[in-house]
This record gives structure tokens, sequence and C-alpha cells, in this order.
């Protein structure tokens, strides 16, 4: 700067990077700080000294807002310059409070913004990206709205423009577009179209990418659109990163995320996210948010995805703490209202599957397992035959199980929801406790009566079981044994020796498979006889089955 020979009487230290020799007159007549620093004084003080640490960018921007006062308070703003000339002219304060609107730099930035539906988008972009060195030391929140606004407009015009695909970022605030009549052409497009805009902004930090999703998000772009935009920015941002920085934009991104309506997640890039996060020590908050983002969508994941390597310092193989953190996100979320129930069912199938493949752990405590069975209500089941799966396994690798560690974790069967040939191998099956095994036969065998009683049309009796009319069945005497053998496992005493006790339950085997035959060819005669009068009354309406 030539003209800053004339008279340097102030010496200027800027943040510590360099020092200038500047004329205190000329400096002060633009700038109100130092202008009220200096006084209204004129005695001329020798070896006067201004030391600046924070001047928002830095020694290079001292030089730019110099030349203005150097030059009669004009200089050219541009979309590259603007950013840094109205941070500087709010720390230094020149405003019309201190000079005239022509001399003013604060409001002649301002005035240039006016402009800003004019520049090209890789002059807003340059404008964004200069913002980033001025973010830690200034606040000009105004320029930034107008930035995002701009930014996140023209993304959006792009976006609803149809059925004209755009074929290249827009270059000025008149967007160009071409229509090809082609189909295969459309539909080349038709991807392009909503994403042109992935690639140029990977150039913002993550500070100002979280401004820019949530000016989107207020504007109510398609939120499955901003996702995939995040999903692409944290890949492209990893590469070449160092781990720290990794794990802010790890942060960043799961934050902005979780901003968005979960429904528009992608359940699988989410638990990419998840595996990419256990190296890298990310927040607990962080954390918190990413698990329950994936419970919400738990109905969508597989059993692959569950399949987590247990933490550092753990001896059980697979992370079971994390899939019951899971699955109470997913309640939260609405998984057990009635209007989710086939979500639920979804969500029941997989944790049976993970039961199954956790089970084999000999390092798995009955505790874990027995949470992983109640994780979910009895109504997310229509179903126990595959938990019962699950339970046998792990009570075959946990052989050292107490009766009574096992007696809990068979509370969260529902032997009611168990089919007839799991109850019968349960009750053959020697590592289930022996009430179990009562519990599975009792409950098959008041099935099958209620089930008997209702296809002959009678009412059922709880305290005695009934007799059946059949001629396979010795014309009563079924009913009469039946009886028996429900009043002498009444009175057994479930606390007794377990080789006697298990003798009698199978004998009660013996019973419940006879009366299945029973039900089987009573079944066969029912559909006889509803084929014979379906054939007698061709216009009377079908009936339901009363078996099935």
């Amino acid at each position: 700067m030539e003209t800053m020979a004339v008279c340097c009487d102030l010496e200027v230290d800027v943040n510590g990077e360099e020092t200038f020799m500047v004329d205190k007159k000329i400096i002060s007549s633009y700038s109100g700080r130092l202008s009220k620093l200096f006084g209204k004084s004129t005695v001329t003080k020798r070896n006067l000294k201004v030391i600046f640490n924070d001047f928002p960018g830095g020694a290079k921007n001292f030089e730019l807002m110099s030349r203005f006062c150097y030059n009669n308070g004009r200089i050219d703003i541009t979309p590259s310059n603007i950013s840094l000339l109205h941070c500087a002219a709010h720390f230094m304060e020149m405003n019309k409070y201190y000079t005239s609107e022509k001399h003013n730099l604060l409001e002649q930035t301002e005035k240039s913004l006016e402009e800003i539906n004019y520049w090209t988008w890789s002059e807003l972009l340059t404008a964004l990206k200069q913002c980033q060195v001025l973010l830690p030391v200034a606040n000009f929140s105004c320029l930034l709205e107008k930035f995002m606004d701009s930014l996140v407009g023209r993304v959006a015009l792009s976006s609803e423009t149809s059925p004209c695909a755009s074929t290249s970022s827009p270059d000025s605030s008149g967007f160009r577009f071409s229509c090809d009549t082609r189909s295969t052409e459309s539909l080349k497009n038709s991807f392009s179209r909503v994403t042109w805009w992935f690639e140029d902004l990977l150039i913002l930090s993550p500070t100002l990418v979280e401004m820019v999703i949530k000016t989107m998000v207020s504007r109510k772009l398609d939120h499955v659109i901003i996702s995939r935009f995040l999903f692409y920015y944290q890949k492209s941002k990893f590469y070449n990163a160092a781990a720290d920085e990794k794990r802010k934009v790890l942060e960043s991104v799961i934050d902005m995320l979780d901003t968005l309506d979960r429904s528009s997640v992608s359940c699988k890039s989410l638990f990419g996210v998840l595996r990419i996060s256990m190296n890298l020590n990310i927040s607990k908050s962080s954390r918190s948010k990413l698990e329950s983002m994936i419970g919400y969508q738990m109905d969508q994941a597989t059993l692959d995805n569950l399949l987590v390597p247990s933490p550092h310092g753990t001896n059980y193989l697979y992370d079971v703490n994390l899939v019951l953190r899971f699955s109470k996100a997913f309640l939260r979320g609405g998984g057990s209202s009635k209007v989710s129930l086939m979500l639920l069912r979804n969500v029941a199938s997989l944790m049976d599957l993970y039961m199954a493949e956790v089970a084999p752990d000999p390092c798995l405590k009955p505790s874990k397992f027995l949470a992983l069975a109640m994780a979910l209500p009895d109504s997310a089941r229509d179903s126990f035959n595959e938990m019962y799966r699950a339970i046998d396994m792990y009570f075959e690798v946990h052989a050292g199980l107490s009766e009574e560690e096992k007696i809990k974790i068979c509370c969260a069967l529902n032997y009611e929801k168990l089919s007839a040939e799991s109850c019968i191998h349960l009750s053959q099956n020697a590592k289930f406790p022996s009430k179990s095994a009562f519990q599975a036969l009792i409950s098959q065998q008041f099935r099958l009566k209620n089930l008997l009683n209702s296809t002959n049309g009678s009412k059922c009796c709880t305290d005695s079981p009934c007799s059946f009319n059949t001629e396979a069945d010795n014309k009563g005497k079924k009913g009469e044994s039946d009886q028996q053998v429900v009043l002498y496992a009444g009175k057994l005493d479930v606390s007794a020796d377990n080789e006697k006790l298990r003798a009698h339950l199978q004998g009660m085997q013996c019973r419940v498979m006879e009366l299945e035959k029973v039900c089987r060819k009573m079944q066969t005669q029912m559909a006889k006889i509803m084929k014979s009068k379906a054939s007698s009354h061709t216009n009377a309406r079908s009936l339901p089955k009363l078996c099935s």
C-alpha cells in the first residue's frame, strides 16, 4: 500500500500474525472503534500501538480494510471479499454513526448484498467458503442468513422444476434447463436433477453444512434427499481425514440426521454409520441419537445388522445391550401401538432369530438372555415356537444353569402360543424344568378340549373335561379317563421328585396325542357334513370353517 507511507504513526498488531504501520488519522476517520479509543485529542503521541487479538479474517483482511480507508472510502466489493469486508466493518465499527453513507463500509457491503440474486452459483459458493475463515471469530448471522436463503432457494427451484431436468449446476440467477422428450434421457437426469449440488457443497465445513440443512428443513425440502446428501457428505469427508476430524464430521452428521423425519433416513446407512462410529469414540449424546434413529426403524433391520461385536473389554460375543436399546427405542417410537402391530411382529421375528444366534455364546449371562426374551410385549408373537427353540439351544450350551434360572427364562414363554409339536417336544426335553413341561402339557390339553367342545357345539366346562361320543372312543370312556387324568394331574405335587413327575407327564402326553387324533377325525367328519349340506342347499350362503 503505497499511500500508507504518508504518515505511519500507529502500529497495529493483528492477531499476532503481522504488524502494520498506518496513519492513525486516516484509519480513525472511518473507524468508530479507533475514534473512540483515541478520542478527540490532537496531541501527537509517538509509539502508539494497538493490539487486535480477534480481528476477523486476520492480517489479510486488515490490509483489505486499510485499502478502503486509504482510497477515500472506496473499494470494489465482490462475492469473494464481501464477507471479509462486512465483518471488518462490524469489528471496526465502520457504520453510519461515524461516517457518511457514501464512505460507510458496512452499508456499502449491505447494499452489495442486494445484488445476491444476480450472483452466479460459483460466486455464491465462493462467498460461503470465505465465511468459514470468519466463523470462529465473528458474528455475522444476517450475512449468512442471506447466503443460505439464496443457496437453498436455488436448490429448491431446481428440484421442483419438472419434467425438465437440470443439465448442470446453475451458473446464474436465471437457471438453465433443458427438456428432453426422450424417456430414457429423462430417467437418466431424474437423479441428477435433485442431487447435482451434492458435490459442490463438499467445500463447506460441518458448521456451515449444519446451517444449510437447518435452512433446508425450514424451507420444507425433501428429507429423503437431505439425508442422502448427509451420508454422501460424511463418506466424502472421510477421505484422507484424521481420526479427530472424522469424529467431528460424524457427530455433526448424526445431529443433522436427527432433525429429519425418521422414516426418511435409510436404516441400512445408519447401520453403516454405527459401525464406523465404534472406532471413533463419538460423544454419548450423538451415540444415543444414532441408536434411537436405528431403533425407530428396527423392523427394517436384518440379522446381520444386529450382529454387532461386543465392546472392547467384554467377554461375550455380540453386543446384546445394544440390541436391547434398539428394542426400547422401537417401542418408544410407537412400535407397540395397534397401528404398528405388523411392524411389531416383524421385530419379534427378528428378535427370535437374534436369540437363536446368540444362544450358543457360553459367556452370555442368563439375565441378558432373559432380557432379550422379555424385550417385546406378548402380543408381538403369534407363535412362541422360535423362542422355544432358542431357549432350548441356550439350555444345551449352558448346562450348568440352576433350576431356578431355567424357570425364570421359561417364564418368557407363552405356552398357549406353542404348537402341539413344540409342547410335546418340551415335555420330553430333559433340559427343561419339570414345571415347564407340566405347564406345556396342561395348556395343550385344555386347548384341545376347547377346540373339540367348540366343534361339538357345546359349552366347555373348565372344571372337568368333556366326553367325546364317537365310535372310536369307546362311547364315553374317554371322557371319564380324561377327567381322571386332569384331576390326578391337579393333585400332583410339582415339587416332587423329577423322575417320578416326568413319568406321570409322559402318561399325560399319551392322552394329549389321543385327543389330537380325535380332533383330526372330527374335523374330517365335519368337513364331510358341511360338503353334504352345501350340495343339498346350493343357494345357501357358505359357512366359515369350524376347525382350521
